[in-house]
């Protein structure tokens, strides 16, 4: 009798598990391989900075997109220019403003499939303090045993206050900032 509802349990508790939709796969992202990176004008010639350290918690359900999540937290203070000198003025208040705002961060709210196989990706963006909402195109594909998430976010960079005072001016830095990334990743 015992032996009997034991198996009458695990097999109620076996049809619930297969009843359940499939669950989005939190993803381990490979530093090594993925880049997040700034790209704006200075005196209207393209600068390229990358921000060397950054995490992404990836939950992606190929299957069910409108289920995937993630968030990513940005080190502020890891962004280089190529110059030392430049990588401490980029941390004063003006800029980041990094003792005060040490990380950026995004979290998504909604993914979507899209045009020509792409994604559409929404979701608040925190910079210094200052959130708003964004969205983007997101590109997902396989490479060997890992997916790789590309994309780019155009953001004015006065919006989240980066850039006070006599660097408003948008003459100098521009306004448009490209934020490029790519984040690869495997179970």
């Amino acid at each position: 009798m015992l032996q009997h509802l034991s198996l009458r349990r695990s097999a109620a508790i076996l049809a619930m598990m297969l009843a359940l939709p499939a669950a989005a796969v939190m993803l381990k992202t490979d530093p090594a391989k993925s880049n997040v990176a700034a790209v704006f004008k200075q005196m209207n010639v393209p600068v390229e900075a990358k921000f060397k350290k950054f995490t992404a918690q990836i939950d992606f359900d190929a299957a069910k997109p409108e289920a995937s999540k993630a968030s990513i937290e940005i080190d502020t203070t890891s962004l280089d220019l190529g110059d030392p000198e430049y990588n401490k003025e980029v941390q004063k208040k003006e800029w980041f403003n990094t003792a005060q705002y040490p990380k950026a961060t995004f979290v998504s709210s909604t993914l979507k499939p899209g045009a020509a196989g792409k994604f559409d990706v929404a979701g608040r963006l925190t910079i210094k303090g200052k959130t708003a909402d964004v969205s983007f195109p997101l590109t997902v594909k396989k490479e060997g045993n890992a997916q790789v998430f590309e994309g780019s976010l155009p953001i004015k960079r006065l919006t989240y206050n980066i850039g006070e005072g006599e660097w408003k001016d948008t003459s100098m830095v521009a306004d448009e900032v490209l934020i490029k990334f790519r984040v690869v990743a495997s179970q």
